[in-house]
């Protein structure tokens, strides 16, 4: 039986068993699921100092006669921030598992490692995680949250699986990991008589009109610095095998979303160039559902992509020197605009109970490559026509391709276009790069 909350306390602290069930009440409409014993049970860490709920790192005080509390008022900011983050369960980004990607090091100083334990859960029989949930015989949370109410598993090919999580979801677990090893590296220099009683800086988000996360000086993105552009111009192959890289990254907020910490090093895998660092969140974003070579499904969230937030990623894409003189996009980021938006028009429909629904799953392919434009064909095609009658929308040659981009950019993106073209870069190579291997994920050699 949980216990009773009782508010009003001269000292505001409440027990943990008292602060678990506050945390299930307050967040009970809340768009992210939340879980029980979220201060009690695997994995909280309220006997290191803290707990984490949702994005917020909350401090645990231990009293004279060895139990732990914590502040009722910690408890009700961290439902609040919590229940202002709306999710979208259609945008779902992968996370995991990833053919070719190293297992996860044990990091003591981030315990937390969210994708390791979901990895751990989905694929390791006899994993840590697992051990832990039979021993506490319940499933466990991730600060404060259910993922399992939200985790997607999907299975292609008969046998290969992925694990897919809401980006709202992602974002704030990326926030919290974030948070947790600011709190555990100020701990260590700080007092030991006050380690656990000072309350630890936390993030204060709200949604935006857009449905993005604001965060406040006061959030753990207040000790990042945001990305200007320290690292034009520099080849991805060379800064990559410079030692201190990760650690610089991380000094930094998302260049996109600018809410959420770094965590990779985004580039153009065209020419080679870097182009800025991303949350993790962002660099899925960019990708597409498949890429086989040279073929991708275009999916819905290219409409963020090509709509919803275009000024952010069209000055993304064009970090890169290379895009940028030539005005247009990697390869696969222009074949993907020219099915969503330049053959938008082409795409037919067919009748539905509540109005009529695009034909099928749009797919764009091509043949050749940049770097031998006349030969290069992209063919925009429908897949799985209800009625099967669709097939070929359009093949356009690279160079029309690009061309209509160019006039789109000017249209849509005056600022981005105005800093594009020839005249705007005099070291650019005189030989396009070749496509570099990227092995941080499957089948994602292009992007």
């Amino acid at each position: 039986m949980s216990e009773r909350v009782m508010p009003g306390r001269a000292d505001g602290l409440i027990s943990l068993g008292a602060a678990d069930a506050l945390w299930v009440d307050l967040t009970a409409g809340s768009a992210v699921p939340t879980a029980s014993g979220a201060l009690t049970c695997f994995p909280a860490r309220a006997r290191a100092g803290y707990v984490l709920l949702g994005g917020r790192v909350v401090a645990t005080v231990r009293a004279d006669s060895g139990r732990w509390s914590v502040v009722e008022a910690e408890i009700r900011r961290a439902a609040a921030e919590l229940n202002a983050i709306r999710m979208d369960r259609r945008d779902l980004v992968r996370i995991g598992p990833f053919r070719g990607a190293s297992r996860p090091e044990c990091d003591e100083r981030t315990p937390l490692r969210w994708r390791r334990r979901i990895a751990g859960e989905r694929g390791e029989p006899f994993g840590p995680e697992r051990t832990a949930r039979r021993e506490a015989g319940r499933p466990y949370h991730l600060a404060g949250i259910d993922w399992r109410q939200i985790l997607v598993e999907r299975t292609s090919t008969g046998t290969q699986r992925s694990w897919w999580l809401p980006r709202a979801v992602v974002r704030l677990l990326d926030t919290a990991e974030h948070a947790e090893k600011q709190w555990v590296q100020a701990a260590r220099t700080r007092p030991a008589s006050t380690a656990v009683t000072e309350p630890p800086s936390h993030p204060r988000q709200a949604p935006d009109a857009d449905g993005r996360q604001t965060t406040s000086p006061q959030g753990p993105t207040a000790s990042l610095r945001p990305y200007g552009k320290e690292l034009e111009g520099r080849l991805y192959s060379q800064l990559s095998r410079e030692p201190g890289t990760s650690r610089r990254v991380a000094g930094w907020a998302c260049a996109v979303c600018r809410t959420a910490p770094a965590t990779v090093l985004d580039h153009c895998h065209e020419h080679g160039y870097v182009r800025a660092p991303l949350c993790q969140s962002c660099n899925t974003q960019e990708r597409p559902d498949h890429l086989y070579g040279n073929d991708i499904r275009v999916a819905n969230h290219y409409t963020r992509l090509f709509h919803t937030d275009t000024h952010d990623w069209l000055r993304h894409w064009h970090r890169c020197p290379g895009c940028r003189a030539r005005t247009t996009l990697p390869l696969p980021h222009l074949a993907a605009w020219t099915a969503h938006t330049a053959c938008r028009s082409l795409r037919p429909t067919h009748p539905a109970p509540r109005g009529r629904k695009p034909c099928g799953l749009l797919r764009v392919s091509w043949t050749g490559s940049q770097n031998a434009p006349r030969s290069c064909l992209l063919t925009v095609t429908v897949d799985r026509c209800p009625s099967g009658e669709h097939r070929v929308l359009a093949r356009v040659p690279y160079r029309e391709a690009a061309e209509r981009f160019r006039v789109w950019l000017a249209e849509t993106a005056p600022a981005v276009a105005a800093a594009a073209g020839p005249d705007r870069l005099d070291g650019l190579p005189a030989q396009f790069r070749p496509v570099i291997a990227d092995t941080s994920g499957e089948d994602q050699a292009l992007f």
